[in-house]
């Protein structure tokens, strides 16, 4: 579950807002576990008693904040309004982590990274949130039933981008729509659930993508259609929604943009544009590593050297979720064949797996990374597959509770240290 839950977010001016890729926004969500057994603790309200003197739903500490989420086993860490950069993020949200594990450790309790939690049950083990703003999850409670994986056991990472006007977010919606299908291929970190391997190396997408199907235009394709003007988005998916909900909530709850559930969500009430498909990684640099691959690509399709096009001519949301299905499967491995697809991005119109499309787009497009910060992490990656593919390399497919626990043990370790997981 990854929404503003009705929470005051902090706004600009619209004339002080950044324009295309002057700013950005992260978001990272951590688990909190049991530190002997790694089973969910849900205490993220004593951890912010600890560190603010109350069950608050946000605190802030600089240029990170930390925030709850719908459960009470999940920490998110986020950048304190628009970062002017990518460089130096990692250090910053490493240096977090360290904090929030040296509170915990006084209850027992540690961070865990990765975007499912590998054996919890959540019908058993949910807790909501119970404190500030609690309206709103427990109408999504009422709704939707929240314990479950789609709700209850799904931690990602969001990269927010900005835009100024109609102009500028037509041109941002039209490349992350075409950027989305491929990010599993880099961020699946999602192979387990309930102790047992599941059919798809992103399992929390799969997971997403069912859980508002009471009400299915809430998630829609998971990629967005193409409304390239806010008179449109608002027309085709955002008053879609509020109407099919408005019998479920006659007193509009969730009548806000942060309850569009697509992979990317358009928020005009800050100007920027929400990707929400990645899963969250072992580490800081790593998240931070994904998120700079997936903005460079975005970048030379919104403004670079991929920005030559008519959108209106781009492939069709049908075609887009298809590919996303294929790369929630199979990640780095999942074939591409469309050829328009694949000449948009500078591609040869020929078949290719994802993976060897990620290498070809990142030689042509290197993220903009002056220090080499994530460039080892994203070699990981590019050349081992996502952290999904590398924790069945570790685990097995079929691996029992004790070797789980020695994977995601060794996972834990690596947000200490803020390593890649290359086993």
């Amino acid at each position: 579950m990854s929404e503003d839950g009705g929470k005051p977010t902090s706004q600009l001016a619209e004339a002080e807002r950044p324009g295309l890729f002057e700013a950005f926004g992260v978001e990272i969500e951590l688990m909190i576990v049991d530190a002997d057994t790694l089973s969910v603790r849900p205490v993220c309200d004593e951890l912010m008693r600890a560190v603010a003197g109350g069950a608050r739903s946000e605190v802030e500490l600089g240029d990170i904040a930390w925030s709850n989420e719908l459960t009470l086993h999940v920490l998110e860490l986020k950048t304190n309004g628009p970062a002017s950069s990518l460089g130096n993020l990692a250090a910053r949200f490493h240096e977090n982590v360290r904090r929030a594990n040296a509170e915990l450790a006084g209850i027992g309790a540690r961070l865990m990274p990765g975007a499912m939690h590998p054996w919890m049950e959540p019908l058993r083990e949910t807790r909501l949130w119970p404190h500030e703003y609690n309206e709103v999850y427990r109408t999504f409670d009422r709704i939707f039933g929240c314990s479950g994986h789609g709700w209850a056991n799904l931690q990602s990472t969001h990269v927010n981008l900005p835009f100024t006007d109609d102009e500028e977010f037509g041109r941002l919606h039209a490349a992350i729509r075409l950027v989305l299908p491929l990010i599993p291929a880099l961020a699946a970190s999602s192979p387990f659930a309930e102790g047992h391997a599941g059919s798809a190396l992103d399992g929390r997408l799969v997971a997403y993508r069912a859980n508002a199907r009471r009400v299915p235009s809430i998630t829609g394709s998971v990629v967005p259609e193409p409304a390239f003007t806010r008179a449109a988005y608002e027309r085709d998916v955002l008053h879609r929604i509020y109407a099919d909900l408005e019998p479920l909530d006659p007193d509009g709850v969730l009548r806000h943009e942060w309850v569009n559930a697509r992979g990317a969500i358009a928020r005009f009430d800050r100007g920027a544009v929400e990707i929400r498909v990645i899963d969250a990684q072992e580490c800081p640099t790593s998240d931070i590593a994904v998120a700079a691959a997936i903005v460079s690509v975005v970048r030379a399709l919104a403004v670079g050297r991929l920005a030559a096009r008519d959108p209106g001519s781009d492939p069709g949301t049908a075609c887009l979720a298809t590919m996303l299905e294929r790369t929630t499967q199979q990640g780095e491995r999942a074939l591409l064949a469309d050829a328009d697809y694949l000449r948009i991005l500078g591609a040869p119109p020929t078949e290719t797996t994802a993976g060897d499309l990620w290498r070809r787009l990142l030689d042509a497009h290197p993220p903009y990374d002056p220090e080499r910060e994530w460039a080892e992490a994203l070699d990981v990656i590019l050349a081992r597959g996502p952290l999904a593919r590398r924790l069945l390399a570790a685990a097995g497919s079929d691996p029992d509770r004790e070797r789980l626990g020695e994977v995601y043990e060794a996972l834990c370790g690596c947000l200490e240290t803020d390593d890649p997981f290359a086993p």
